[in-house]
């Protein structure tokens, strides 16, 4: 794996990501309550306060918990909350080594179809459905990791052409349609839920 992102909008933290499976799954770990950017840089600062180059999920996982969160928290913050994002981030790391012996990138090599990829995923703490099929889109849009039927099994994040996700974020301009993108469905969500408890005649 190496390719160049932009998600994170920071030459240094997207190179990480390009050629780090972990750093890449813990940048969308973060991407939650914060924003995108915010989350993919993460991995980049962690990986510095760790005095490392990349990130590694042994290390990670046998790292102690108040002392790794003393890692996310410090001035400028991995993630809005970091005490709670730093056991996430630990608990991937754990099931990792438990279950791929660390090697974040074999979560997805060799796999036989998009379903079962999207099952890996999904298997991951911290990754629900939705997660997992934005994941598996960038996988499959910038990575290069394209099993039979990828696209179907990230539903409407595997659509060539759309603008939905991190998954369709190739540089500024892209970025700008995703977040219009974005907007669009949280006022349409806003307005069905004012709809819905709007007083009936």
């Amino acid at each position: 794996m190496d390719v160049t992102l932009h998600l994170a909008q920071d030459p240094e933290a997207d190179e990480l990501l390009g050629r780090s499976p972990l750093a890449a799954l813990v940048g969308m770990l973060l991407d939650q309550q914060v924003p995108m950017e915010w989350a993919f840089k993460g991995p980049s600062t962690l990986a510095r306060r760790m005095g490392a180059e990349d990130l590694d999920a042994h290390d990670i996982a046998a790292y102690d918990p108040e002392e790794f969160a003393a890692l996310l928290s410090a001035k400028p913050a991995v993630h809005r909350y970091p005490g709670s994002m730093a056991g996430r981030v630990q608990q991937l790391c754990r099931y990792l080594v438990d279950t791929y012996d660390g090697d974040a990138e074999a979560v997805w090599r060799g796999v036989g179809s998009g379903r079962e990829l999207l099952t890996r995923l999904q298997d991951l703490p911290g990754f629900g459905r939705q997660k997992a099929q934005i994941f598996l889109a960038l996988l499959g849009k910038q990575l290069g990791v394209r099993p039979e039927g990828w696209r179907e099994a990230a539903g409407d994040y595997g659509e060539a052409g759309s603008y939905r996700s991190v998954a369709d974020i190739t540089g500024p301009e892209s970025l700008t349609k995703v977040r219009a993108h974005k907007q669009q469905v949280k006022a349409a969500a806003k307005a069905a839920k004012s709809a819905k408890s709007a007083p009936s005649d």
